[in-house]
């Protein structure tokens, strides 16, 4: 038991470890050939992310392989802090992405997204400019708007029926309520009536492609739904993630237990307490 419990821990720390080093490799590419916002943003969460797995790797190989208590309870702390922490952010993802959906607009293919209908700490990180112009930015580089430019040709019909995403159709065309009148993908103009609605982001679109809708509201919620979506398919990956490494602890607990009971044994094999 002592030397499977043993084996096991480091196998699967082994295992970790190999895995640690293409994604501090990927940290390092991208801080070193980051030519967007958009990359710069990726580079730290994986180098602390690589990093933090090539240290408790390698207190879980020293501990389990050597034999050594110390390392094998500081190994057992930090997992037991990552764990901690996991159910912490999985609980916190639930309650933030638990609300706002896109509402459906009758004759499109598409969803509208309103800013208030999202949670208040989301609404409050898009509202910090310093934080929303870096995701104009990324939203730039990404060439999201891009793909209208293949969508000129199309008329109003055709074009209303698309399905669009969450972000084009919060960022790249004006909210329906406006009434803007549709004459190709890329430019819209403003009725003989006027615009139907007071709201806010029916002053701010523009047809300028540098402008667009990037500082409507409806930009805004676009891309937190987008990253309500993202937040979920995370969440799911974390519950597994946290199961494997309550396994890996408990593997690991087992290892600690049996390797104090082998050095007592040994030392009462030894003549000790005579």
């Amino acid at each position: 038991m002592i030397q499977v419990s043993n084996t096991l821990v480091g196998v699967l720390n082994f295992l970790t470890l190999l895995i640690s080093f293409p994604i501090i490799g990927s940290g390092l590419y991208f801080r070193l050939n980051s030519a967007t916002q958009c990359e710069e943003f990726l580079y730290l969460p994986l180098l602390v992310l690589g990093s933090f797995l090539f240290v408790v790797s390698v207190l879980g190989l020293v501990g389990s392989c050597a034999r050594l208590s110390f390392f094998m309870w500081l190994y057992l702390f930090v997992l037991f802090v990552l764990i901690l922490a996991m159910i912490v952010f999985a609980i916190l993802a639930f309650v933030v992405t638990n609300k706002g959906v896109g509402e459906t607009v009758a004759g499109v293919g598409f969803k509208e997204y309103r800013l208030g209908d999202y949670n208040d700490w989301l609404q409050k990180m898009v509202a910090d400019w310093k934080t929303w112009e870096k995701i104009i930015d990324c939203l730039t580089d990404a060439r999201v708007c891009g793909g209208f430019q293949q969508l000129v040709g199309l008329q109003a019909n055709e074009f209303f029926m698309k399905n669009l995403s969450p972000v084009q159709s919060g960022c790249c065309k004006p909210p329906t309520v406006c009434g803007y009148v549709y004459q190709n993908a890329t430019f819209w103009t403003t009725p003989a009536t006027g615009l139907k609605s007071t709201d806010a982001d029916c002053q701010r679109w523009s047809n300028e492609e540098k402008k667009l809708c990037y500082e409507c509201g409806s930009c805004k919620a676009g891309v937190l739904a987008t990253i309500k979506s993202r937040w979920k398919e995370v969440s799911i990956f974390n519950v597994c993630l946290i199961v494997f490494l309550i396994l890996i602890y408990s593997i690991g607990c087992c290892a600690r237990r049996n390797n104090n009971t082998k050095r007592y044994e040994q030392y009462y094999r030894g003549g000790g307490y005579r």
